[in-house]
């Protein structure tokens, strides 16, 4: 899958929390959450139904991937422009501080990746 960018996350942010929904009431939502006007999410939503994410058909708008499946292809990405997953996680994190609760959900993901679970 291509990446997606900004403005096309944020309309898959909108299709997700509606499900399927009618092409005119997604142009409402997203002049009301996005400020956007009717031919911007037709234009974004055109190149997310080209790279697959999305789909229009008789006026009712879809989204076919999930958020876990599009942070998982990029973050995918991101890792491998990084060097691998730890290069990646090393430049992450060395600009922030997890909470306890962060730190518990990575441990515990990385437990599981390693089959310690």
């Amino acid at each position: 899958m291509e990446k997606l960018f900004d403005g096309e996350f944020r309309l898959m942010e909108v299709l997700w929390e509606t499900g399927p929904v009618n092409s005119t009431r997604l142009a409402a939502l997203c002049r009301e959450k996005l400020g956007w006007s009717k031919s911007t999410v037709y234009t974004v939503l055109r190149r997310l139904c080209q790279k697959g994410a999305a789909q229009n058909q008789d006026a009712t708008v879809t989204p076919l991937l999930t958020r876990d499946q599009i942070v998982r292809e990029q973050g995918e990405e991101l890792a491998r422009r990084a060097g691998g997953a730890a290069p990646f996680l090393t430049a992450f994190l060395s600009s922030r501080r997890l909470t306890e609760q962060e730190a518990l959900e990575l441990k515990a993901l990385i437990d599981r990746s390693m089959g310690e679970e």
